[in-house]
């Protein structure tokens, strides 16, 4: 038995039912209009993430600011700012705050840090971010 096929069967058939379609290059323009929520998305979120490497510096930096401190003969709050200063970078270091003291049988050091913001000229992220360490004397 021989089959026959029509015109509109078939791939030839297929592109042409597709081309006559009056929605054509709408995927295009929806994609067009979403492009700047899903720039604003991924601004946020890289947000998010200086937001999560800020913890982590001024923790580390708290840290090693209270063991420099303790382990230092002379001038111990030099050493500890120093020690604080030490791996952060320049885009945190600029508004560091660093308070190294002696308490108890510790040496205590706090490090205030400012989230930077990836784009400045748009808008102020006005969140700091605390990190605290202490240290046994070593005497």
């Amino acid at each position: 038995m021989a089959t026959t096929r029509t015109g509109r069967s078939g791939i030839r058939g297929r592109v042409t039912a597709l081309r006559d379609r009056p929605d054509r290059g709408q995927s295009a323009i929806e994609f067009l209009g979403m492009t700047p929520f899903i720039i604003l998305i991924m601004l946020v979120m890289w947000e998010c993430a200086l937001i999560g490497y800020t913890f982590s510096l001024a923790g580390n930096a708290a840290d090693v600011g209270a063991r420099k401190g303790s382990g230092a003969e002379h001038g111990a709050r030099a050493a500890c700012r120093a020690g604080a200063e030490a791996d952060l970078p320049k885009a945190w270091k600029d508004g560091a705050e660093i308070r190294c003291r002696r308490g108890g049988g510790l040496y205590e050091a706090t490090v205030r840090l400012k989230v930077p913001v990836l784009a400045p000229g748009l808008f102020d992220l006005d969140v700091h971010i605390d990190g605290e360490a202490g240290s046994a004397l070593e005497d």
